[in-house]
């Protein structure tokens, strides 16, 4: 049950993951969510019966699962240290964690062949564990687990302050928590390998209703943390789509009436004035640069703008500005004030 719930989690990351994958240039975080989400499925009674069976009945599956794991665990470590460097888009080849990724991959191999496990075993380490071998199997994943989170969630609680957003902050913590338990998970499992070993069954059964809450809990605190960021990026695009949409349409009013006495200004096509904007933007941008114009060669025009279109105006320069980056051509208050009657003292 813990693991089908904890890989339901990890898909539900999965498919949080996939709508930005054309975009995104490092996608380490989906492929650690796809390999730890499948070892967890691969887990499951019914899946890992059946699976095993097609691999012969020698429990293959559940050292394939666990290389799936750790290899997931890389992926993901790597994918955090280079967003806590603000360098997610290098490539850099970690020859060092590949190789000691290579290692504990063999050493797993090593381990695994050496343990008696002649019958497929949905409790693998309860059926198996009391032997030295299914041990030091477990010992080698896990200890591998515990260094990787470890430098993990150092990184997260010391750069999360640097975070700009506060969705990045929040996102830091919620893995550093996360790790913090994994942490809590590798040193159970390894305290229920040892009590297997010494045959303390009694306290290895009260490890275990730990061991279950921690990892419930660790795959929790990382997936939500590791899903904010993309689904906060994307309720932050809407809501900027459906901002520039109201603005486009209350600036076409404002800008009929700017320029109806000097149409000559009005452009036949778009100006490309913001290289990267969709075609909306490039329509705000136009108009909003043709308000301005018209104001400046025709006072006059100024008082057929309410208070209203003023602040609108305002917030039209300001939206550019601040989510595409267009130098503001403002109105001083003074002129503004003279063009709607106002004297200026």
């Amino acid at each position: 049950m813990i693991q089908a719930i904890a890989a339901a989690v990890i898909w539900v990351l999965v498919l949080c993951l996939l709508p930005g994958v054309r975009t995104r240039k490092d996608h380490s975080i989906l492929i650690a969510a796809v390999a730890i989400a499948t070892a967890l499925a691969l887990n499951i009674d019914p899946i890992y019966l059946t699976g095993d069976a097609a691999l012969g009945g020698r429990n293959l599956l559940d050292l394939c699962a666990n290389i799936l794991m750790v290899v997931g665990i890389y992926f993901l470590s790597q994918a955090i240290l280079r967003a806590a460097e603000f360098n997610d888009g290098s490539f850099r080849r970690d020859r060092l964690g590949l190789t000691i990724l290579g290692c504990v991959t063999g050493s797993l191999v090593i381990a695994f062949f050496s343990i008696q496990a002649p019958v497929s075993s949905t409790r693998f380490m309860v059926d198996y564990g009391d032997q030295p071998a299914a041990a030091l199997y477990s010992a080698i994943q896990f200890v591998y687990i515990g260094m990787v989170v470890s430098v993990t969630g150092y990184v997260c609680f010391r750069f999360r302050r640097r975070m700009a957003s506060f969705h990045f902050r929040l996102a830091f913590t919620l893995i550093g928590i996360g790790c913090l338990l994994a942490l809590i998970v590798v040193f159970t499992v390894l305290g229920m390998d040892i009590t297997h070993l010494l045959g303390d069954l009694s306290t290895m059964g009260k490890l275990a209703v730990v061991y279950d809450l921690s990892f419930v809990g660790a795959m929790l605190f990382l997936c939500a943390g590791l899903a904010l960021p993309p689904v906060a990026r994307r309720i932050s695009r809407r809501i900027e789509l459906r901002t520039r949409e109201g603005l486009l349409k209350s600036l076409t009013e404002i800008w009929e009436k700017a320029t109806a006495a000097r149409k000559d200004i009005r452009l036949a096509a778009p100006a490309e004035g913001i290289e990267s904007g969709d075609v909306s933007t490039r329509k705000l941008h136009r108009m909003l640069v043709e308000i301005q114009d018209a104001l400046l060669m025709d006072p006059s025009a100024a008082k057929l703008l309410s208070e209203a279109d003023r602040q609108i105006v305002t917030r039209t320069e300001s939206f550019l500005a601040t989510h595409h980056g267009v130098q503001e051509r403002r109105v001083s208050p003074a002129i503004w004030g003279r063009r709607h009657g106002v004297n200026d003292r």
